[in-house]
């Protein structure tokens, strides 16, 4: 494994050839794997255009060619080897049922492409490849929540977050089971091409925009999946009109219902209160302009609903750690002009 690394390295790492198009993504299958996380990658990142071209080129690979169990007891054909994962930029390792011994060939692999400064990322237990590889020794980590006492009591060093979607230390990021794997490649998509693509891939695949990101050395707690529907057109509602300035009064208004009853059913579908949602919501919105338009910080704070450039400032520098300039200047996608 690879001296642990400062913050500027940290993030020039974790993204190799930023900027370059196509970025190559190799999804690791190890057997038998789980069906799941190898259509998340494939559904996600082939849907990413830029500027008329590919964001990703992906390829599926394996330690033995050929026919690959999977975990419900199929057969899944996979034709290309570990060598494909030679040249990627970034080396994902899917969920598998045998994490008790995972092949040595996969654990050199990744630890080959982590000592290489690419990018490393595993979908629930394929977490415990990388812990094998050595990958997340002294790093924070997660798995599916079932599997994270397990990956704790077998990997000592590790320090496992059983409570979150995704996590992301360094150049290794690592997510939770099932749809957690979404999000984290809603969060790698927005890392390497910004906020405006990845919530049009979300919207494009229907599911929840893209959670709080983009920052190689932050550890993630996004917002929970959204479980209903009583309130998504006041939700809608509300991100339409986040330029304004909206009380629970407001919201409840436009639902129908007290503020109390507004209350539970917001919490009920998303996790969080009315206005925490509101909130992020806002902050996104921030982001999101930062990264794609040249607005002066009082016209981004007035857009978003943040009122003045010192409030935009407090809020996206508790949230990355940057302050809104510094954000603009790290993750930009204007063109830059030359001459």
């Amino acid at each position: 494994m690879t001296a642990p690394q400062t913050e500027a390295e940290t993030h020039t790492e974790a993204v190799p050839r930023r900027g370059a198009v196509p970025h190559r993504v190799a999804v690791i299958a190890p057997s038998p794997v789980s069906m799941f996380n190898l259509a998340i990658p494939e559904l996600f990142f082939e849907k990413v255009q830029v500027d008329g071209r590919p964001g990703y080129e992906l390829t599926l690979c394996t330690a033995d060619p050929g026919h690959v169990v999977t975990t419900g007891g199929h057969a899944l054909r996979i034709d290309r080897g570990l060598e494909a994962a030679a040249d990627a930029d970034t080396v994902m390792i899917a969920g598998t049922g045998d994490r008790y011994t995972p092949d040595p060939r996969t654990v050199a692999v990744v630890r080959d492409a982590e000592a290489a400064g690419r990018r490393i990322a595993s979908i629930c237990s394929g977490a415990f490849v990388l812990a094998e590889a050595g990958l997340l020794e002294g790093r924070a980590a997660t798995t599916y929540h079932g599997l994270a006492e397990e990956l704790r009591r077998r990997y000592p060093s590790v320090d496992v977050q059983g409570d979150v979607l995704y996590v992301q230390a360094g150049q290794v990021m690592t997510a939770s089971g099932y749809a957690a794997g979404i999000d984290l490649c809603l969060h790698m998509i927005r890392t390497d091409y910004g906020a405006a693509v990845a919530n049009t891939v979300a919207r494009q695949a229907l599911v929840a925009p893209v959670r709080p990101g983009g920052q190689t050395q932050f550890t993630e707690t996004p917002l929970p999946p959204e479980r209903g529907t009583a309130v998504k057109d006041t939700r809608g509602w509300a991100m339409r009109n986040l330029d304004r300035t909206l009380t629970l009064a407001d919201l409840a208004r436009h639902a129908g219902v007290s503020v109390r009853t507004l209350t539970r059913r917001f919490h009920a579908e998303t996790g969080v209160s009315p206005l925490q949602w509101l909130l992020h919501q806002r902050i996104e919105r921030a982001k999101e302009l930062l990264e794609t338009t040249t607005l002066p910080m009082d016209q981004v704070a007035r857009a978003c609903g943040l009122g003045t450039a010192d409030s935009l400032r407090g809020h996206v520098h508790r949230r990355t750690g940057l302050t809104p300039s510094a954000y603009r200047t790290t993750f930009s996608r204007l063109p830059t002009r030359t001459g």
